[in-house]
């Protein structure tokens, strides 16, 4: 286990948690492996199947403590909590703008906007910053690629128009995404993105971190009132953070693609890390997940200027400041959805 910020992690597969007075207690078989007080907590992520009390589910809902239940490998299982803290007419205001095709097109424009832009950036920095090391041509004809993508978003009509743009930007981007990882080319080699289940060792990581991001926005949106669940891109369906991966779009280039392969390129994790199942399924393994849970929380920390506020916040509050700025374009004050872009 490790307790980073104000959230527990327990990486542990074998773990059960439990609650002991104003205590989690943390166990793997028998014995205890330790305990951390509740009020210190604001909550709880764990990557194993043996499960939590009823006890400490209703101590963290009474506490408004977020329960997370994750597959050792990273696979979103379920989020539970308490009471929701939102703002009624904020909730009537995003369901009637789901449901308004101008306006959740809109939205989803944004999001898709921010991601290619983003995605764009991330290839003119590497040719800026590695021209030696890659094939710069190739680069630049995706940016080129990507940046004509950015008007076919803008000019887009309807939704399932604007998803055919988004997945051909998509497949440019990762079609050249292996030139952005400079070390460890063997073991890191990338033909393309791939899932359920991740078939090599960067895919792998992609998927972890996609997910921890996906939380971070479930998080955010809770955090203003929003309904995580009700979307203006990806299809609505019980149990889907519809909005949480709306919103994640714009920021899975330039905070997730970017942290995986500082990792790599950093040699901070290597081929050791990971596991490779009999179907071929590739896996981290515990020192792995505890790596990257750790980096993660650090690049969380550090600081950047907010494009629209022009003022400094940290990486890890970035998600909370654009779920705040959708609410405020929700309820009227402001003219649109300021869009995440990144240089």
């Amino acid at each position: 286990m490790k307790k980073l910020l104000n959230t527990l992690y327990v990486t542990s597969e074998n773990s059960y948690l439990s609650l002991d007075g104003e205590n989690i207690v943390i166990y793997e078989k028998e014995s205890e492996l330790g305990r951390v007080p509740l009020h210190n907590l604001e909550g709880i992520v764990s990557f194993g199947y043996r499960g939590t009390s009823p006890a400490l589910m209703g101590a963290c809902a009474e506490k408004n403590i977020s329960l997370c239940y994750m597959t050792p490998q990273g696979k979103f299982l379920a989020r539970v909590t308490g009471k929701t803290r939102g703002n009624v007419i904020l909730r009537k205001q995003q369901y009637e703008s789901s449901n308004d095709d101008t306006i959740a097109l809109e939205i989803a424009k944004s999001c898709i906007l921010g991601k290619v832009h983003n995605a764009r950036w991330i290839l003119e920095r590497a040719i800026r910053d590695h021209a030696m090391q890659i094939d710069a041509e190739r680069v630049k004809r995706a940016s080129e690629m990507l940046k004509n993508s950015i008007a076919m978003v803008r000019s887009s009509t309807s939704k399932d128009e604007l998803r055919g743009y988004e997945g051909e930007a998509a497949s440019i981007y990762f079609g050249v995404f292996d030139e952005l990882i400079l070390q460890q080319k063997k073991d890191f080699m990338f033909q393309g993105r791939n899932r359920r289940p991740p078939m090599d060792k960067m895919n792998a990581m992609l998927s972890f971190v996609y997910t921890l991001l996906t939380n971070m926005e479930t998080s955010a949106l809770e955090s203003v009132g929003l309904d995580p669940c009700v979307g203006y891109l990806h299809t609505e369906r019980p149990g889907r953070v519809s909005l949480a991966l709306d919103m994640m779009e714009e920021l899975r280039a330039v905070l997730a693609d970017r942290f995986v392969l500082s990792l790599v390129n950093k040699k901070m994790i290597t081929g050791k890390n990971f596991t490779q199942k009999e179907n071929g399924a590739v896996l981290l393994d515990d020192n792995g997940r505890r790596l990257i849970l750790t980096e993660w929380q650090n690049r969380k920390k550090e600081f950047i200027t907010h494009p629209f506020l022009q003022e400094k916040v940290e990486w890890g509050m970035v998600p909370y400041v654009q779920a705040m700025l959708l609410a405020r374009f929700l309820r009227g004050d402001l003219d649109g959805y300021p869009v995440f872009l990144w240089k």
